[in-house]
């Protein structure tokens, strides 16, 4: 399969111990299946990419009329949450065609994910909330979460936009990249990434490969390499003998 992403909802958090027995937090995500509804390509679009839809239980009643047409011509199963992902063509210069299924295998050999979800919504928040101030004395007599000057005095006697104020917070397109994949399992369409994932329990999010992975640190490549840290202290010890 050359899609590069695939569609699902958060579970939730939980934690796992590794083989050190170090605590990992970890977020459960269950992502497909997912269906290719449409292919597009640079010669008609200008791009590449598949746009797929998260197979769930949608009432056919719920559909709009065009949404109907549009799944309704290649006589696909009605999906609610339809996102493009990138992918990849082959030798042939082919690549995915509609009706294809996406599935969490596609994840298997991979290490880390890019994540892309809306993040909890906070209504109307503070300055102290919303962008961190540190706010006023919180003695008697004292304003603290009070936003403070927000003028520019004569020149150019104006609010400058983009000044950091009170107002709505969250209800955002949040992205998180290079999560650790922790695990796969295929039968239950389960992906468990290290970290925190953006939005609220069984919130739609969208899961692709890994675009700017972490490089590997010095040392820890294989057995034959060489810690950098370990020969310094090493040398140090014989200098000091």
């Amino acid at each position: 399969m050359a899609v590069h992403g695939i569609l699902g909802r958060k579970v939730g958090m939980t934690q796992l111990f590794d083989e050190k027995g170090d605590v990992r937090p970890c977020t459960v995500l269950k992502v497909g299946p997912c269906v290719v509804t449409q292919c597009k390509t640079a010669a008609k679009d200008g791009y590449n990419a598949a746009q797929i839809g998260l197979v769930e239980f949608v009432k056919e009643s719920k559909l709009t009329k065009p949404m109907k047409g549009h799944l309704g011509k290649h006589d696909l199963p009605p999906v609610k949450f339809i996102r493009e992902v990138p992918f990849d063509l082959d030798a042939d210069g082919n690549g995915t065609k509609v009706g294809d299924r996406v599935l969490v295998d596609i994840f298997e050999n991979e290490r880390f994910v890019d994540i892309v979800g809306t993040s909890k919504g906070r209504g109307f928040a503070g300055v102290v909330r919303r962008h961190h101030f540190a706010g006023g004395a919180k003695s008697h007599g004292s304003m603290f979460q009070i936003t403070g000057s927000i003028g520019a005095s004569a020149f150019p006697s104006r609010v400058v936009k983009g000044m950091r104020m009170a107002g709505h917070m969250g209800d955002a397109r949040v992205t998180v990249q290079n999560l650790r994949v922790l695990g796969v399992d295929k039968e239950e369409n389960l992906l468990v990434v290290e970290g925190a994932v953006p939005g609220h329990k069984d919130a739609f999010v969208i899961v692709t490969r890994a675009g700017k992975p972490p490089r590997e640190r010095r040392g820890f490549a294989g057995s034959g390499t060489v810690d950098p840290l370990k020969a310094a202290k090493k040398a140090a010890q014989s200098k000091k003998k």
